[in-house]
């Protein structure tokens, strides 16, 4: 077999397989669409019963004019009737099937999207290291969109057409055969295109969905970091990353787009061709004696119904492609390796001392390039600890590992003896409360965000947090106080959303306290408040101060100093000034630089 074939063969498997996750997902839902496809045919068979009656309104009619009593009006009042009431009958078939696949599609789109919001959740942060953002917004966006209104616009449509097409065949034949031959020769041709049309454009619409989620993804992070492009001179190369992109995803839709806009033209001419072929031979029939008028007239009718289907099939057939397209990509990201189930932990921490012991911790973010070699480190209970080296060093990644937001390669974490590994990572996060560098602020109340998910919280104890941060007063000048809405227009400082974060860490009085970098974004005037704050924040609570000002934990019960993920000085800070070593030089290097 060539290669070619051997790729045909692969994609014909990946859409069989994709599709099959497809149909096995919407399984709760299949008698639904069962029951759709059922009235939509039923109404397809009633349009179709339609021409034969109005063949026999045509004939007598004919026979009528001919007849010396005139056209027999009752009986054509009758079939009219029947006409009436058949084609009434259909719309409402119609008009239920299409309620019920509405409704059907909307929920399964709904589900997709609960079920990715799950995994969300789920998956380790290692896949958001290799993944963007804006990939993912757009699989739970533009994924899903496809697959919504493809489902809805194209089952049907697919079925109803199969059925009109089969049905009017079968009519075409039963009404007479030399014409329905005729009328299929011609037709044969169009299926031939379009089984090429489809084989060759499916590779175009897998582009096109995944060239989408690069281009969402580069715009996501370019405007989250527009100042800095901006400040740095960037526009231009994020522009021409920009137009690769893009030029990619206009490639990739063109084509895609191109090809299935093939097939309605080309559905149309073979219509036409059809039209024309059954005219010349219906003719030399009626000519002949062999068929009345009204054959004509019911033909007329089922070469409209016998080739519209065919453009309603290539229709159907692209835009099923792109639901298998997309389709790939939800069922990839669902597919995705998740987080090691917990449900079988039993063991909760709840009265916590806040004892932490890193024991001989080994940890990489690939197997094959492990980061912190052998860590162990002791925090007593109500201890300040802080942990402090040049950029690299592993300090992030050690509070990231205490948190469990990655495991361990070897060793353990244990919190007042019970090793991390055997709580639930939701318990292990309730012991902490966190303060990063970056903030983080959602579009909410003032309130809402100091609150965040903490519960039954009262409007005292979030002033008295806001108090104890230096931030309540500015609070009270917004226009809503505590109420004011915090959006892309509220003005606020970098060390303003900081002092918030903050007070969402005292709000949440957890027994353990991990600070990254907390006073980096504010002034020196702001960092003495903060401080004063923090040391109220670190009373009884074991704390984690990861910091680049040394000045700011002079009063750190101990200093864990790091570098290459390993603990190479260890003391308070005069004893570790008095070793003169590698925090000696980091200390007296930021006092030199400052000079």
């Amino acid at each position: 077999m060539s290669k070619p074939d051997m790729r045909n063969a692969g994609k014909a498997k990946d859409f069989k397989k994709t599709m099959g996750k497809l149909v096995a997902y919407c399984k709760n839902y299949i008698p639904y669409i069962a029951a759709a496809l059922v009235l939509a045919v039923a109404g397809t068979i009633f349009s179709l019963i339609g021409p034969n009656k109005l063949q026999d309104i045509t004939d007598l009619i004919q026979e009528g004019f001919m007849a010396p009593e005139g056209i027999n009006t009752d009986k054509v009042t009758d079939i009219a009737v029947f006409l009436v009431v058949l084609y009434a009958l259909g719309f409402v078939f119609n008009y239920v099937q299409g309620f019920i696949m509405c409704t059907v599609t909307q929920k399964i789109s709904r589900n997709l999207r609960n079920d990715i919001s799950c995994k969300i959740n789920n998956i380790p942060l290692s896949y958001f290291n290799k993944t963007t953002y804006g990939d993912v917004l757009s699989r739970v966006t533009n994924d899903v969109d496809m697959i919504g209104q493809s489902l809805n616009q194209s089952v049907v449509s697919l079925v109803t057409a199969i059925t009109m097409f089969l049905g009017s065949l079968l009519m075409m034949f039963i009404t007479n055969a030399v014409m329905a031959v005729t009328a299929v020769f011609s037709t044969i041709i169009g299926f031939g295109f379009m089984s090429v049309i489809m084989s060759r454009s499916q590779k175009f619409f897998m582009q096109q969905q995944r060239e989408l989620g690069r281009i969402n993804g580069h715009i996501e992070e370019i405007y989250s970091g527009h100042n800095v492009v901006k400040v740095s001179n960037a526009m231009k190369g994020a522009g021409e990353t920009f137009e690769e992109i893009n030029g990619k995803l206009y490639n990739s839709a063109w084509k895609s787009q191109f090809l299935s806009g093939l097939m309605m033209p080309l559905m149309g001419f073979i219509g036409n061709f059809g039209y024309v072929a059954v005219c010349i031979v219906g003719a030399a029939l009626v000519m002949n004696g062999n068929i009345s008028f009204g054959v004509i007239v019911a033909f007329m009718i089922y070469i409209r119904l016998f080739t519209n289907p065919l453009s309603q099939i290539a229709q159907a057939a692209t835009s099923i492609q792109s639901t298998a397209a997309a389709s790939e990509r939800v069922f990839e990201f669902l597919g995705e390796e998740e987080m090691s189930d917990e449900s079988h932990k039993t063991k909760v921490l709840t009265d916590v001392k806040g004892d932490v012991e890193f024991r001989n911790v080994r940890f990489g973010y690939t197997p094959e390039k492990i980061i912190i070699n052998d860590f162990s480190a002791h925090a007593k209970a109500g201890q300040k600890i802080a942990i402090v080296g040049p950029t690299g060093a592993g300090k992030t990644t050690m509070v990231n590992l205490l948190m469990r937001f990655y495991e361990l390669n070897g060793g353990e974490i244990l919190i007042d003896g019970v090793p991390t590994s055997e709580l639930t990572r939701k318990n292990v996060h309730e012991l902490f409360c966190m303060v990063l560098q970056d903030t983080w602020l959602f579009e909410g109340t003032v309130r809402e965000n100091i609150v965040y998910s903490k519960e039954n919280v009262s409007d005292e104890e979030i002033a008295k947090a806001c108090r104890a941060v230096g931030i309540d007063h500015f609070i009270r000048t917004l226009p809503n106080g505590y109420d004011t809405v915090l959006n892309d227009k509220a003005n606020l400082s970098a060390g303003q959303k900081q002092l918030i974060t903050i007070a969402r860490a005292m709000i949440e009085n957890a027994p353990l306290l991990i600070l990254d970098e907390a006073t980096s974004s504010v002034d020196t005037r702001t960092e003495v408040l903060i401080q004063e704050a923090m040391d109220k924040l670190t009373v009884g609570r074991t704390s984690f101060v990861i910091a680049h000002r040394l000045s700011t934990i002079k009063n750190a019960d101990l200093i864990l100093v790091m570098k290459d993920g390993d603990i190479i000085e260890s003391g308070t800070h005069d004893e570790l000034l008095s070793e003169k070593g590698f925090y000696a030089e980091l200390y007296n290097s930021q006092f030199e630089n400052a000079s």
